[in-house]
């Protein structure tokens, strides 16, 4: 790596060395494992004792309106007060140490793709084309930020939201399994239009990753042909794909908050219904929309990192193409 800073880190992640041919794993799991097993089992870790601490505070919510309703006395409502301040101060606490930890093992990943590519540059520096340059700089600009930057989150995202999902879902079901299903019937159209819209984003995302790299190759290359309506043409192609992405994006994020309102509708209506018939205490309702809020966030965020896996395998493979190819001498 050059400094003893640099060498020192890489064997606390266990980097590779990046000059060989061989260096670069062919699949993006391979790759995260690489820049660090030991590190993601810490991070998983990390994410179980957050799901577990996060589900605590729905419980001490509810004990305090049912308290708060039913005269409790004001010394028991102020103890569960602070329990609540004193949980919710450590799942943040917790939370805290998981994001600055993947932001680590994240820019480790991104310093090695962006050495790895001027490694394979460097190489074969005697056979320098301007089409490996242009490739070469959006590659180490832009595109290495994106795919290091998923290492961090990729194992123990997923587990973290799901966990939370699962935890906050039984607690809602153990209250009300009726009301419950009104939660579980918010997810299932979701489920399904995912993969679906995704999948064409991802179309979308490997075009746009190989027209930057074509314009990146002509502005590098001075001796180009190419009329400048020609580069013209291809950033107008990149805005028509991003626009596209943006609309197929944004799309989907209507659709998901416009059905988690329809399920706090379901929850007040149904819910209500039961309080006025004298079956459940209007803590437990408190409780169920708390929980949905709660369950909104983990639930959208497992979406994006399903975009993002997606997103990201796609860029690693064009990124270790280019780096084998660049090895080479291709």
């Amino acid at each position: 790596m050059g400094t003893t800073e640099g060498k020192a880190t890489s064997k606390l992640v266990q980097e590779p060395e990046p000059y060989s041919a061989n260096a670069m794993p062919r699949r993006l799991s391979e790759f995260i494992w690489m820049m660090g097993g030991g590190h993601q089992a810490l991070l998983v870790l990390l994410s179980v004792l957050l799901f577990a601490v996060g589900i605590l505070p729905l419980e001490v919510q509810r004990r305090i309106i049912n308290g708060a309703t039913k005269d409790a006395g004001f010394n028991s409502v102020m103890v569960l007060v602070l329990i609540y301040l004193a949980l919710v101060l450590g799942e943040g606490g917790i939370k805290l140490i998981l994001n600055v930890y993947r932001g680590w093992i994240s820019e480790i990943s991104v310093r090695w793709l962006r050495l790895a590519v001027i490694n394979a540059r460097e190489h074969d520096r005697d056979s320098t084309v301007a089409l490996a340059e242009g490739v070469e700089m959006s590659i180490v600009l832009a595109e290495a930020d994106p795919v290091g930057g998923f290492v961090g989150t990729s194992i123990s995202e997923p587990i973290l939201q799901a966990g939370v999902l699962f935890a906050v879902g039984s607690y809602m079901i153990y209250l009300q399994p009726f009301l419950a299903l009104v939660v579980i019937a918010v997810f299932f159209p979701q489920a399904i239009l995912v993969p679906i819209l995704q999948g064409k984003i991802n179309q979308r995302v490997k075009t746009k990753v190989t027209v930057t790299r074509h314009l990146s190759e002509e502005m590098v290359d001075h001796a180009s042909q190419r009329a400048p309506l020609h580069r013209v043409a291809r950033v107008q192609r990149l805005f028509a794909t991003n626009m596209s992405i943006y609309r197929l994006k944004y799309t989907l994020n209507f659709l998901m908050n416009l059905l988690f309102h329809l399920g706090y509708a379901g929850i007040f209506g149904l819910g209500g219904y039961y309080v006025i018939k004298g079956r459940i205490e209007i803590g437990t309702v408190v409780a169920f929309i708390a929980g949905l809020n709660k369950v909104s966030d983990p639930w959208g965020a497992l979406v994006d990192w399903y975009r993002d896996l997606r997103a990201t395998q796609v860029k690693y493979e064009l990124i270790r193409d280019a780096n084998v190819a660049a090895l080479r001498g291709e």
